[in-house]
């Protein structure tokens, strides 16, 4: 199965079937005591009791100790298993069995972990062979691609370095930027020479933290913010769930749209640059306003839903007979008073800010 990758490509899922879900989800639990000790603390993707917030926190403490330099590593197409790329371009099944079998001494089990490493993808109505790489979706990938890339993470700690790593993303902090280059070099040679990775050039790069991304944000002057193209899908999205053509109930449009704005704010809420805050919540506001103007449709019925508002009737009708845009009408004094913001809280439309000072730990 194909889904599309952020940068325009495509990247193949290998889906288990459920018999196959299940025994690599069994592989998983029983091999993830065995190396999770020895895994490094810099490591935060796919393990227990570990999250991306706590990355992108340990990276803004490096910076604020004076690493404000990135090393940021892009491991070229590292969860692939395609038929197109280049031996060498993604994780090499030879390189990743022998560390698994430095601590697994049973060969029917590594036997079934290469099987299913071998087991390829369907692509269309056929199978393609997966001679290398560890195809994302199954059970098992996750803990692999740690168990191969701890390995990096060793290296790392025996050179000094501060990092964070999350599954296949990574960024090194050094203090200068001939450090920097230094540290790509040299990497590029370890990951090339011992664990069979190539670094995608496009993606890889040595600059101020400030002009990096890292699981979605940045740090600038010290603080976390968000990428600003998180925040533009963000936006898009949110056009999308209060899109006036969009032919669904206004309950069933803010169920949604709740869900939706709850689970980016409980990911990017942590983002501690404030100032758009307030313009992203007037904006939300004004789009919901918009739909409810597009849902009444009719003069009389926009007439009749204003004054049981509180509208007077001369406001109302001027109103009603408008021939503006509904964006236009959306911001007029008039549905800002009957559709204020207490009025929109209680028919659930979220409130960005209170959801961001949840995600900074503010009481009030």
């Amino acid at each position: 199965m194909e889904i599309p990758k952020d940068d325009g490509g495509k990247r193949l899922l290998g889906i288990p079937t459920v018999m196959d879900r299940v025994i690599q989800q069994a592989i998983a639990q029983v091999l993830t005591p065995i190396f999770e000790p020895g895994f490094s603390e810099s490591s935060f993707g796919f393990r227990p009791g570990r999250n991306a917030h706590q990355a992108i926190k340990q990276v803004q403490a490096h910076v604020k100790d004076g690493y404000a330099i990135a090393v940021d590593i892009d491991l070229a197409k590292f969860f692939d298993a395609p038929q197109e790329v280049p031996l060498g371009d993604t994780v090499n099944h030879d390189v990743l069995m022998k560390i698994l079998g430095r601590t697994i001494r049973d060969k029917a089990l590594l036997s079934l972990i290469g099987r299913y490493l071998r087991a390829g993808v369907l692509v269309g109505e056929h199978i393609e062979p997966s001679a290398i790489g560890t195809p994302q979706n199954g059970p098992l990938s996750p803990l692999l691609a740690n168990i191969l890339l701890n390995e990096l993470d060793h290296e790392l700690e025996g050179r000094g370095h501060r990092f964070a790593r999350y599954a296949d993303d990574m960024v090194i902090l050094v203090k200068s930027q001939r450090a920097g280059e230094r540290v790509m070099q040299s990497l590029t040679r370890y990951l090339e020479g011992r664990l069979k990775l190539k670094l995608n050039p496009a993606k890889s790069k040595v600059a101020k933290m400030s002009d990096c991304g890292f699981l979605g944000f940045t740090i600038n002057r010290g603080k976390i913010r968000w990428l600003e193209k998180k925040l533009a899908a963000f936006k898009h999205r949110v056009k999308e769930l209060t899109g006036r053509s969009w032919g669904v109930s206004m309950e069933y449009r803010l169920h949604k749209l709740g869900q939706y704005v709850r689970g980016w704010l409980g990911y990017f809420g942590i983002s501690e640059y404030y100032r758009p805050i307030p313009e992203l919540d007037e904006w939300l506001r004004r789009r919901i306003r918009m739909c409810y103007w597009k849902q009444w449709r009719w003069p009389r019925t926009k007439i009749s839903h204003l004054l049981a508002l509180g509208i007077s009737l001369k406001t109302a009708i001027q109103h009603g007979v408008s021939s503006k845009s509904y964006w236009h009408m959306a911001r007029t004094p008039a549905m800002q008073q009957a559709l204020n913001n207490d009025w929109l809280q209680r028919q659930g439309v979220p409130s960005i800010k209170q959801l961001w000072c949840k995600a900074q730990g503010y009481t009030s």
